[in-house]
């Protein structure tokens, strides 16, 4: 069985974020076992969303870890030319939902363990794949226990998300808030004796658009990312039932994506005094007029520095020294700062595919998965 064969598998199961993976992983479990390839299952607080650990070569001895997300960005609203479920081999292209982001690193790493399984290897070759990472690094939470607990960790980790095989070495890290804005609701013929959540709302909103501004005009930059600064952006509002009702509550969804120089907790103290000075004028108006603040999800950037072990290792295997940052936010920054295992992100395709209709991934950037990941074999053959 071939890169492209498991990959066609791993396209069929429509691992939609918030929905199971348990058939993806029964089939990667059935897969592995076959070969002999150890495996364990880390369920999240569903029975049927798991993390899957998987493990091959020597015990007592730390290798290289493998990690990808089984979970893909839903296809709703979205004008396919093919049923995002079922690959599609067109024009060099492997069409389909998760082909880039990111079951084309999947079905390279699963081959490449099998390959591994019937090597003589000196160090282990180990493969961690999640649920949820695409709401927030949400499945992975589960398996860092389990990683932790192992009697010897991995030694460096490879984050297989789309980069075009180029190693990067940093991401931001991303916050995501949600405000519950409440006011006191009347007719609307009668709307000067209630107070709108919805006005208060977008009280707040002008106060992120100012925090936003600050962070762009007095804080660190880093000019390695396409946007090199800090950035917080509301992405969801919900608010009112009816347009002759003054609402009495509104919910706004934001999130913070933080270069490393950038405390999140400073960034959230911040708002949080904007918020205070926001309730303090609405309540000379309303009593009862509130904003609460609750934290969603949240993981760390990565910020790996590019003189160490791991980056060297990455770019011998790619036969390359260029290095990169990346725009999008990863599992990584949670194994490098969580587990202490050196991290950088490496893998085939690009994210501009990612998240759209018509995704997909080119022959060659898997042909070069493979190939890069042969060359991981090739390095757990020897000691270090």
């Amino acid at each position: 069985m071939n890169t492209i064969d498991i990959l066609e598998k791993l396209i069929a199961f429509p691992t939609l974020s918030r929905t199971p993976n348990l058939s993806l992983i029964d089939y990667l479990c059935d897969l592995f076992q076959t070969h002999g390839i150890e495996t364990t299952r880390v369920p999240g607080e569903s029975i049927d969303r798991v993390n899957l650990y998987a493990r091959t070569g020597p015990s007592g001895v730390s290798g290289i870890m493998l990690s990808g997300h089984s979970d893909v960005v839903p296809v709703e609203g979205q004008d396919w030319s093919f049923d995002p479920f079922t690959m599609v081999d067109k024009d060099s292209r492997f069409y389909g939902r998760g082909t880039a982001d990111m079951k084309g690193f999947i079905a390279c790493a699963t081959c490449a363990m099998i390959k591994a399984s019937k090597t003589n290897l000196a160090r282990p070759l180990e493969f961690a794949i999640s649920f949820d990472e695409e709401i927030g690094c949400v499945g992975v939470q589960h398996l860092l226990p389990v990683i932790a607990s192992l009697n010897t960790k991995p030694a460096f980790c490879i984050v297989g998300e789309p980069t075009e095989l180029n190693v990067a070495t940093g991401h931001k890290g991303k916050t995501a808030m949600r405000a519950r804005c409440l006011g006191h609701e009347v007719h609307s013929a009668l709307s000067p004796y209630g107070f709108n959540a919805i006005h208060l709302a977008t009280d707040l909103i002008m106060a992120l658009r100012h925090q936003q501004q600050l962070l762009i005009d007095t804080s660190s930059r880093d000019d390695d990312y396409e946007v090199a600064y800090t950035t917080i952006h509301a992405g969801i509002i919900r608010g009112g039932i009816a347009l002759n009702i003054v609402p009495n509550e509104t919910t706004i969804d934001f999130e913070i994506r933080n270069i490393k120089e950038d405390n999140i907790e400073k960034i959230l103290g911040n708002i949080q005094q904007d918020i205070d000075t926001l309730i303090y004028e609405a309540r000379k108006i309303y009593s009862g007029a509130d904003i609460e603040l609750v934290r969603l999800t949240s993981y760390p950037g990565l910020d790996t520095h590019p003189e160490s072990e791991i980056v060297t290792l990455a770019q011998s295997l790619l036969g390359t020294n260029r290095i990169i940052k990346v725009s999008f936010g990863t599992e990584a920054g949670l194994f490098s700062e969580k587990l202490n295992i050196p991290t950088v992100v490496c893998g085939p395709g690009s994210m501009e595919q990612g998240h759209k209709p018509d995704e997909f991934i080119t022959h060659s950037q898997l042909e070069r998965c493979d190939a890069m990941l042969n060359q991981v074999i090739k390095t757990l053959e020897k000691s270090w």
